[in-house]
């Protein structure tokens, strides 16, 4: 299950991103926004980033106008590695190096067709584990509050 949230500035994004879904069989929970009125991104990314963290789902796609404001959100929930791409290449390596957890896009930064293909690619993207999981163990660490070394 994906969580998928959004501000006014990604509504117009959301259908896409849903029809990759759709298109991968992958079941979502829309967190809204329903909406073009304005929103606080921080409300809706962290509506997403709750159930992530929570367990209820597994992973999570949040949109604002350039992505970054709703992925720092997202990322202020404890367990929550969030990550804001523009391109499938960092997209592909977040998941395989970083784990990410949660996908951020901006849909004033980011065209339909590229969008499409970046979630494409982050949802079919597996953890490559081993090295990388030593190193997403510290991020873990960072996130609970701990000091490195």
């Amino acid at each position: 299950m994906i969580a998928i949230a959004c501000d006014h500035a990604g509504i117009d994004l959301k259908p896409a991103v849903i029809a990759v879904l759709d298109e991968l069989e992958i079941p979502y929970y829309d967190f809204g926004t329903h909406s073009h009125e304005s929103v606080d991104y921080p409300i809706y990314g962290a509506r997403a980033a709750h159930a992530v963290a929570n367990g209820s789902c597994d992973r999570g796609i949040v949109l604002c106008g350039t992505g970054v404001g709703i992925s720092m959100a997202a990322g202020k929930v404890h367990g929550i590695r969030c990550v804001c791409c523009t391109d499938t290449y960092s997209a592909k390596m977040s998941r395989l190096h970083n784990n990410a957890n949660m996908l951020a896009l901006g849909a004033r930064v980011v065209g339909t067709e590229l969008a499409k293909d970046i979630v494409r690619t982050w949802l079919l993207t597996e953890f490559e584990g081993e090295r990388h999981a030593r190193r997403v163990g510290q991020i873990d660490a960072l996130d609970r509050g701990e000091e490195l070394e």
